[in-house]
């Protein structure tokens, strides 16, 4: 009765703020690091804002991940369309008209849906934002290596209760755009030149990771890929023409993307923008490409959403995304972690792989009510993605083993459990490790990554007409990984089968067949007494710094190639 009593008195009172509720009560609000404020937004201007509805049927859904994805299940391959999708996500009829009168007698303009009807984005003014949307207050910001502005609110906002079974949570209002921890390291020294090569090329890659000059796209497949960039950074098609005229002289390869998605400025190039696009084609060479470019940005909207509802709204998308964002789990909210991950499932339905970068701060390091502890970061911790640690060579100017790059992101999750595809690996790894770290540095239930892991050192990259040596990052071993299941998929789709889709049931159960096993570093983590900076070692067989480790391509195609 209470709850009709504040639906029938919704739109008087979610200005006064009685009956209401907050969706996102543990959202991190601190400015992040180089973003500074430029005042009040106009009340007048116009903002773009998208309200998450509650999905059903998400426990059937994640049922359907794994029989579609277990190589054990009669339904593995036989994945769903985004209209089969749709049928099962897509909100109540009584949430969307809830939701959609309650905007509209707000004054919201301009709303539109997706495929799956599960999410709304509307235009409003900020005066009408911030009656909507009690306590929030739309500043401008300016911030990142770009210098790009955004609007968001510095204050936490709340909804009305009698919306409480209907929206997930609202974005554009708290979330700023990451920042790339890709670095360039210093020249490592050496004496004498003979027999040694100068950084990572795609002819090294493809040395180490054994492949041919005919290991290649046919491109006589509907074979796809792609990469997804929110950083406003920018790629050149001169600079990857360059790269490829410079580094690609010895396997076949397209040097164009065959289609950006998003807006692509006519700005500098960016570096992580250029690598990504350079290795994923260089890699997963002469297979059509893709490259989200944070699509449909607006001052007040979130990239990484923004690519998550075009996901939603396409029915025919490429097998393999690469994508190199991350974020602090602890610095978002759980509504926002588990709405994300159930749009990862939606992905895994529909047969897309999706990887991602593992980040680059090792295990990590953060300060719990005086007690350190070891940081993990989102989506690398979902348990429906499959993300890529890095590695170095044991000898830099060698095509040798690999051992850890102590930079590698890895850890467990303290939002999601274990899942069972990893149960085994992970006690395996627990109970024969001899370096594992304190048991309250990390969450040995959750979530543990990464799954594999590639070069991440020494890169050579083209950008802004210039060869840049020496960048390094899980942003350069995520595309080489990508790129490489593409050449699968290609041997796949030629052979009458599907694409390979969410990886991580398979390659769990394989144990890490076809991979060049990593059991030698540790990476970085917290500067105490007490683990003196080294976070997770690596050694035989999985472990949260390299995952199964490195390809070895032939072994992995033979391992993939069927069912």
């Amino acid at each position: 009765m209470r709850l009709q009593a504040c639906f029938l008195g919704l739109l008087a009172l979610f200005v006064t703020g009685k009956c209401s509720y907050s969706p996102e009560p543990d959202q991190q609000l601190a400015l992040p690091p180089g973003w500074v404020s430029l005042g009040r937004v106009d009340s007048e201007e116009e903002l773009s804002l998208t309200f998450a509805l509650r999905q059903q049927n998400v426990e059937r859904l994640s049922e359907l991940v794994q029989a579609v994805s277990d190589p054990g299940s009669p339904r593995y391959g036989k994945y769903l369309t985004l209209e089969d999708v749709a049928e099962l996500v897509r909100p109540s009829p009584l949430t969307f008209r809830t939701v959609q009168k309650w905007l509209l007698a707000a004054g919201a303009q301009n709303c539109h849906s997706v495929t799956t009807r599960d999410f709304l984005t509307c235009w409003l003014s900020v005066r009408q934002a911030e009656l909507l949307l009690s306590g929030a207050e739309f500043h401008r910001y300016v911030g990142g290596p770009g210098e790009i502005h955004v609007i968001r609110s510095p204050r936490p906002y709340q909804l009305p209760k009698a919306l409480a079974p209907h929206v997930d949570f609202v974005g554009g209002l708290h979330r700023f755009p990451p920042t790339s921890s890709l670095r360039q390291r210093p020249e490592p020294q050496v004496s004498g030149t003979v027999g040694l090569h100068l950084g990572v090329t795609p002819s090294v890659i493809r040395q180490r990771y054994n492949l041919t000059a005919q290991d290649v796209g046919s491109g006589t497949t509907n074979n796809s890929q792609a990469c997804a960039q929110f950083l406003e950074q920018y790629f050149h098609d001169s600079d990857l023409a360059e790269f490829m005229r410079l580094f690609g002289g010895n396997f076949a390869h397209q040097a164009s993307v065959a289609r950006v998605v998003g807006q692509q400025g006519r700005g500098r190039a960016g570096i992580e923008a250029s690598l990504d696009v350079e290795y994923l084609m260089s890699a997963g060479a002469n297979i059509s490409t893709w490259v989200y470019s944070s699509p449909g940005r607006h001052e007040s909207q979130e990239p990484f959403l923004q690519w998550l509802l075009v996901l939603s709204n396409e029915s025919a998308l490429p097998h393999v995304h690469t994508v190199s964002y991350g974020d602090d789990e602890d610095s978002l909210s759980s509504a926002y972690i588990q709405r994300v991950n159930t749009e990862f499932m939606k992905a895994a339905a529909r047969g897309l792989t999706l990887l991602f970068a593992s980040g680059d701060s090792g295990a990590g390091c953060w300060s719990v009510s005086g007690r350190h502890q070891f940081r993990p970061s989102f989506p690398a911790s979902s348990p429906y993605v499959t993300t890529v640690g890095g590695t170095s060579f044991q000898n830099p100017f060698r095509v040798t083993n690999e051992i850890v790059d102590y930079i590698s992101g890895g850890g467990f999750s303290n939002v999601f459990p274990q899942p069972s595809y990893q149960e085994e690996a992970v006690a395996q790894f627990l109970s024969s490790s001899p370096h594992v770290p304190p048991s309250s540095y990390f969450n040995a239930s959750g979530r543990a990554y990464p799954d594999v892991a590639a070069l991440s050192d020494g890169y050579w990259v083209v950008s802004n007409s210039v060869p840049i040596p020496w960048v390094s990052g899980t942003s350069a071993s995520t595309p080489v990984f990508g790129g490489l299941l593409s050449l699968i998929n290609e041997h796949r789709i030629l052979s009458g089968r599907p694409p390979l889709g969410f990886l991580n049931p398979r390659l769990y159960k394989q144990r890490g067949a076809g991979l060049f096993d990593v059991t030698h570093g540790c990476h970085e983590s917290c500067l105490n007494e007490e683990v003196q900076g080294q976070g997770f070692c690596s050694g035989p067989g999985w472990d949260p710094v390299t995952g199964w480790g490195t390809p070895n391509f032939p072994a992995l195609l033979k391992t993939l190639i069927n069912p």
